[in-house]
């Protein structure tokens, strides 16, 4: 029988989708006022891997990734992804996104993104939330998978990952 013990504390991330600079700004602040002080953010990066979000966001976006000083439980992932859904809707226009954000954890072997979607390699958290293996650590760097979504398969996003 194997031995169950509670996983250290996990670094908790956002990623940030964004059009216009002063949603990063109020977004980011809001985040710190709600999870403490952020420890690193990565450069912007453009968003051109999909249209899916077009429609609802503007042309034009943007895509940044901040890494929070707290370290998390895991399990917490959940109530974050509730959290974050709320401000996505605070930050809302005309029944419009202006921002949307993908908390997830960061360890020395992988990252994992909340997601509210369901498929077949997600994991069911609760409350309607998955879990989204996104990363894993492998011979020295942050390897994609084939589910990965583009953004996060990116040399320039796994490259902000392997610095830590």
């Amino acid at each position: 029988m194997s031995e169950l013990k509670k996983p250290k504390p996990v670094q908790l991330i956002m990623a940030l989708l964004y059009s216009q600079v002063e949603q990063r700004e109020q977004t980011t602040k809001k985040l710190a006022e709600c999870f403490g002080p952020i420890e690193w953010e990565s450069p912007e990066f453009e968003f051109n891997h999909t249209r899916y979000y077009t429609e609802e966001m503007e042309e034009n976006l943007w895509k940044v990734i901040l890494g929070f000083n707290k370290l998390i439980n895991q399990e917490n992932l959940v109530e974050i992804k509730l959290a974050t859904n709320h401000l996505e809707q605070d930050f809302s226009q005309a029944g419009k996104r202006r921002v949307n954000i993908d908390p997830g954890y960061l360890t020395l072997d992988r990252l994992v993104v909340a997601t509210g979607k369901n498929t077949a390699h997600r994991i069911y958290l609760g409350k309607g939330v998955y879990g989204d293996l996104t990363l894993i650590f492998q011979s020295g760097s942050f390897q994609s998978l084939p589910w990965t979504y583009p953004d996060f398969r990116s040399e320039k996003i796994i490259s902000v990952f392997n610095q830590f």
